[in-house]
């Protein structure tokens, strides 16, 4: 009994070394990203083996880029941007699902087989389309135009679906006898049953919508309507010899991301007062 407890201790340490490592490894880039932010021009940032801890810091990197990028401008227009994606896609993601898990009608697997099997369509694919459509309705160079293709998507659908069919039929059967139309039982019983899948894909929404590069730069030619991922690329662009202030830039788009998280992870979890039906 006692070897056995043995080997089980130290299979768990071997366990957690291995997965400390690889930690380590994957949180390194950023480690180098955020020492190399803070240290001073007199600092070799390519220096071999790397120096993760600057020996002076200093934040005059910061200073310099928020002074010469008009940074405020960009994390507001990725804030509203963002708020606006998550909001729409909460709305439009939980009504798309809702009637694919709760309600019987012909066709219903079908269509959410369909609504499925374009998250393996890449968007590139449909990136012409969406731009030539987009023309059409007037939305380039505006905020509507970054936020058209990201009304909603196929996985946010596919988790609120999954999430809607494990909420007991007795919850259900009970708001109807209650009286309760079909949106008010979207609303008052799904809806606040499924909160930890609502903030996991309000999460998985805000990292994609604020990191997204490649449609706002096809869309936007107005500088004052950049988001951070364009405004970083700028950066880059104005400091090509000096890493430390791209460095700096790419720190302060990375802190709003890590805010969110933050604020949200403890509602990830369900709760036995979290899972209750809204009054």
């Amino acid at each position: 009994m006692t070897n056995d407890k043995q080997n089980s201790r130290f299979h768990l340490i071997v366990t957690y070394a291995l997965l400390g490592a690889i930690a380590l490894l994957m949180l390194f880039p950023l480690l180098w990203l955020v020492g190399t932010s803070f240290k001073s021009p007199t600092e070799n940032i390519f220096q071999s083996p790397p120096q993760l801890l600057p020996t002076q810091p200093t934040v005059e990197n910061f200073v310099k880029v928020w002074q010469t990028i008009p940074f405020g401008d960009y994390i507001f227009n990725s804030t509203l941007v963002a708020v606006l994606v998550v909001g729409l896609n909460l709305l439009l993601c939980s009504l798309a699902a809702y009637p694919l898990a709760r309600l019987s009608f012909w066709g219903r697997d079908w269509i959410f087989i369909a609504i499925v099997s374009t998250i393996m369509i890449p968007f590139q694919i449909v990136m012409i389309p969406l731009y030539m459509l987009t023309v059409q309705l007037g939305l380039t160079n505006s905020y509507w135009g970054i936020i058209f293709p990201n009304l909603a998507n196929a996985f946010g659908i596919f988790l609120l679906r999954q999430a809607f069919m494990g909420v007991p039929k007795e919850m259900e059967e009970a708001a109807r006898m209650d009286g309760c139309s079909e949106l008010g039982l979207w609303w008052h019983v799904m809806l606040p049953t499924v909160r930890p899948a609502l903030v996991t894909l309000a999460i998985f929404v805000f990292i994609g919508s604020w990191s997204d590069y490649l449609w706002p730069l096809i869309v936007i030619q107005d500088e004052n309507l950049y988001t951070l991922p364009l405004g970083v690329a700028k950066l880059a662009g104005t400091f090509t010899l000096d890493w430390r202030l791209v460095a700096a830039g790419s720190v302060i788009s990375i802190i709003p991301v890590l805010l969110v998280f933050l604020a949200l992870q403890r509602y990830i979890v369900p709760t036995e007062t979290g899972s209750g039906v809204k009054g």
